[in-house]
């Protein structure tokens, strides 16, 4: 192993309520990829911003490259070489790609009152090259995917002369084909002498492409191994404390429940083209497809968050109308976006209040008087089923981790009591304890009757969970498999059976 790029020792952080990290250390050296992984809430996310800047330590100590060094912002950490790409994503919405980029850095070097565009948008555009990605520069933010969002974030961190880059769970949003070109960006970094701390929760990709996992549990360090001489078994029983089994879900026949929902010729766009399906009581319908099939196009669309061009959807035999996400609501369908922290939740709120956000009336004394206590009361309950982490339910949804806010909107709509569950990547960023209890609760709710779509990229846990799956490429349904002919090779087969 090379030099020591960089030494944390001794340090501790503290939140309202939370001893969020607790005599943490981590090292990291000149050309490694060093994996940081733990459960959610364990403290990784909290370490890697405070090595960027981001929070500031309440004691312990930073050393780059063998000096001591204090982080007071993210500016200065980056004039330093340390980088980060965040999993919760942090762009400015109305700016576009090479403005989000090159923010604060975009100005003319001879009139510095002007924005030098032209340049901004020529050195993006040799970012995007560096990273396979086919995307204008000058395209605003808004309009594009969480995935392409994603990219935009990893172009922005290597845009700086860095020899540290921090990435927190990058390949989330990512199709394999971006997988792929993202690891061969960090097969470069690398044999450039970059240390690159890699924080996600995909077990097989840390095996892949880690030299080193540091593991830690609960806010504290518990292991530094290299990797080739531990297993990925070892290193869950080392994050959870705990082995984790996944058994399969024994998959029943529910062709011959209720038929709750019928979709016939759903259209959006190009995005949604005659898209039909039918969902029964107690089933969990798949829905497996690449990036840009058309998966969360058509949930959004059959929840009212898109208007759409043509098609009709049956609610329990009637046809309805759903022109509003509030529509949706009122006919028992409930939706768990993506992009959670857009559309799931009221960051700045409790997670009490967002527990109880979508059943607010039933909370209500009186018109205007809010009944606190019963809403402690639920908050508790379902903190306790899901095994949220929060020291209360108090607590501001944006300080927990983002499995745990992943758990909140889940518990919104269990209070809810939806008939209808769309569940859209109900594992994106949850580590592998938390996933098995998201499993167990999606088989408890099909058990007791509840309906479910679930839309994932990963097609283990779509093979796994699913009593069929509807397969989409290019926004059609390119086929319907049941979960006993449903092999990978098949589901790829008509994922990409274009039309």
């Amino acid at each position: 192993m090379n030099d020591t790029l960089i030494r944390m020792e001794g340090i501790d952080k503290r939140f309202p309520g939370v001893h969020a990290l607790d005599d943490c250390r981590f090292e990291l050296s000149a050309g490694e990829v060093h994996a940081l992984v733990g459960e959610n809430g364990a403290g990784k996310s909290t370490l890697m911003k405070i090595l960027s800047g981001v929070y500031q330590k309440d004691s312990g100590r930073v050393e780059l490259k063998g000096k001591a060094i204090e982080l007071h912002n993210t500016k200065q950490a980056q004039s330093l070489g340390i980088s980060i790409i965040h999993q919760e994503l942090n762009l400015m919405k109305h700016l576009s790609a090479a403005q989000n980029i090159y923010i604060g850095r975009e100005h003319n070097k001879t009139l510095p009152v002007l924005v030098d565009d032209a340049a901004i948008n020529e050195k993006t555009r040799e970012l995007f090259k560096r990273i396979n990605l086919d995307l204008d520069p000058q395209v605003k933010v808004s309009e594009l995917t969480v995935a392409k969002q994603q990219m935009v974030e990893i172009a922005k961190a290597l845009s700086f002369n860095m020899d540290v880059l921090i990435m927190d769970e990058p390949t989330s949003a990512l199709s394999d084909t971006e997988i792929e070109d993202l690891f061969r960006v960090i097969a470069d970094l690398k044999a450039q002498g970059k240390g690159i701390v890699y924080i996600s929760h995909r077990m097989d990709e840390l095996k892949r492409i880690c030299d080193r996992v540091t593991v830690m549990r609960d806010g504290c360090y518990v292991a530094t191994t290299a990797m080739k001489d531990i297993s990925i078994e070892q290193i869950i029983a080392q994050m959870v404390g705990r082995a984790v089994f996944e058994s399969s879900h024994p998959h029943g026949d529910t062709s011959k429940a209720e038929l709750v929902m019928e979709v016939k010729g759903l259209c959006r766009g190009r995005r949604v083209r005659d898209v039909s399906f039918n969902l029964h009581r107690g089933e969990i319908l798949g829905f497996a497809g690449l990036l840009g099939a058309g998966r969360t196009e058509t949930a959004r669309a059959i929840f009212g968050a898109d208007a759409i061009d043509a098609g009709e959807v049956f609610v329990k035999g009637k046809k309805v109308s759903i022109k509003h996400p509030k529509d949706a609501v009122r006919y028992g369908i409930g939706y768990l976006s993506e992009d959670r922290k857009q559309y799931g939740l009221a960051l700045g709120l409790s997670v009490g209040t967002n527990t109880v956000m979508a059943s607010l009336p039933r909370f209500l004394k009186s018109l205007v008087i809010v009944d606190d206590k019963r809403i402690r009361s639920v908050a508790e309950d379902y903190v306790n089923r899901l095994n949220t982490k929060t020291p209360s339910v108090d607590q501001k949804t944006q300080n927990l981790s983002g499995g745990n806010q992943q758990k909140v909107v889940i518990s919104k709509w269990l209070v809810r009591d939806c008939d209808i569950l769309i569940f859209d990547e109900p594992t994106r960023g949850i580590d592998v304890g938390a996933k098995s209890e998201i499993y167990r609760l999606l088989n408890e709710l099909a058990d007791q009757g509840k309906a479910i779509i679930m839309i994932s990229s990963e097609l283990p846990e779509i093979l796994r969970m699913s009593h069929r799956v509807v397969v989409m490429c290019e926004g059609k349904v390119t086929g319907i498999l049941q979960a006993d002919e449903c092999t990978q090779e098949k589901i790829m087969h008509l994922a990409t059976l274009r039309h």
